[in-house]
């Protein structure tokens, strides 16, 4: 066949150890023998974060605004004994967070459902898209111990000296303190990147904070959701035929665990991180979950919800056989190329890339796949393949529908 043409490059971010591995799999078995692959590429792996005073990762995100679409691939956030492995002149930060503040976006996690691997929460049947407000909250927190008797307070100055007090608490002895903020722009942008989404995908929308208890923070949220939809949005979501529905985070858990999925919740920054974790976990692997950051003006980038699988890069690095998944990059791609082929005209490459994904689920609901399925599966007796035997199993599986 003919290969699909691309006009306009995706950005692509290379990264680190196991997942650098499966990156270039990826490409080699899946993609360059079917697409005219177009791509500025940026190597965010450690070692040239590293060699350009992490520059590079800054420059893919400044990239991901002039082309529009980036997709990912997982990299190491470097910690102390990084700093040793890889000979670090500094613990560079998160690129995720990098990229996260440059685009001003909204993390989006899916699952990726497939048979065979049930959800333990058995009336789950779509997928339950968790949206992250990544800015503020205890995130960006600053904290210190009250060693003893005293009074804190919560003090705003304004630009011409004047002073807002709120008395915190009297203290009898030693105890703790934090402070928390949010702005009311990086609200907004959580807000319109939640509703474009969901007009995007068409699915509903919930949203939920602890109005009644935080009476002012929290209320923010609620207030700056509800406005900037009911002026903006509440006409395009009846005609899409979607909904958007706020309630307490208490009540949206209960909610949660008794729905059958097919909706998108948003979360504030704590709310998400944790929420997402337990999602992705009760559908089944964090290794079948899709993340996409979205900027409130259409700007998106797309990677896997998971780790470098260090572990399984050792192994690779001593000749070791490793049975790792390669589903959530795969979908990584596929969702960059899906939006690209959107934004640029060309059907061609969305429909490749749903025959992509069609593909890889149906390589593991046919009872192939990687270790890490083969132990929680309902499918009896599966055929567990190694990294790369996953990879070509699914391009025979592709081949058959092109």
């Amino acid at each position: 066949m003919e290969k699909i043409r691309m006009t306009t490059p995706l950005v692509e971010m290379d990264g680190d150890e196991m997942t650098r591995i499966l990156w270039q799999m990826i490409k080699d078995e899946l993609l360059l023998p079917f697409i005219d692959l177009k791509t500025e590429y940026y190597d965010l792996g450690l070692e040239h974060r590293n060699a350009t005073d992490d520059q590079v990762t800054f420059d893919s995100a400044y990239a991901t605004k002039k082309y529009g679409v980036a997709v990912k691939c997982a990299t190491i956030t470097p910690n102390a004994a990084r700093m040793t492995e890889y000979d670090l002149k500094e613990m560079w930060k998160s690129p995720n967070g990098t990229i996260r503040a440059i685009l001003d976006g909204t993390v989006f996690r899916t699952p990726i459902v497939v048979k065979g691997i049930e959800p333990c929460v058995k009336n789950w049947k779509k997928p339950i898209t968790l949206a992250r407000h990544a800015y503020g909250d205890v995130y960006k927190s600053v904290e210190l111990k009250a060693g003893g008797p005293g009074k804190a307070e919560l003090v705003f100055t304004a630009e011409d000296g004047t002073e807002t007090r709120e008395l915190i608490h009297e203290f009898k002895g030693a105890g703790v303190l934090q402070g928390m903020h949010n702005t009311e722009a990086s609200i907004t942008s959580f807000a319109k990147s939640c509703f474009n989404y969901a007009l995007d995908t068409k699915q509903d929308l919930w949203f939920a904070t602890k109005d009644t208890i935080s009476k002012k923070y929290d209320h923010t949220f609620k207030d700056i959701f509800q406005e900037i939809f009911d002026k903006e949005y509440k006409e395009k979501f009846e005609q899409a035929g979607i909904t958007y529905f706020y309630t307490l985070i208490d009540d949206a858990v209960a909610r949660v665990m008794k729905a059958e999925g097919g909706f998108i919740w948003a979360c504030k920054n704590y709310d998400g991180d944790v929420m997402s974790d337990m999602v992705s976990s009760a559908f089944g692997s964090l290794a079948m979950m899709t993340s996409v950051l979205v900027s409130p003006d259409g700007n998106f980038e797309y990677e896997a919800a998971h780790g470098t699988v260090q572990r399984h890069y050792y192994k690779h690095l001593k000749g070791e056989e490793t049975s790792t998944n390669s589903v959530a990059t795969i979908f990584a791609w596929t969702g960059a190329l899906r939006k690209r082929g959107e934004l640029d005209g060309i059907p061609e490459l969305a429909v490749f890339a749903d025959k992509l994904e069609a593909a890889t689920v149906k390589t593991i609901e046919s009872g192939k796949m990687t270790k890490d399925l083969a132990l929680i599966t309902s499918i009896e007796n599966p055929t567990v393949l190694n990294s790369e035997e996953f990879i070509q199993t699914v391009r025979e599986e592709l081949e058959k529908s092109l």
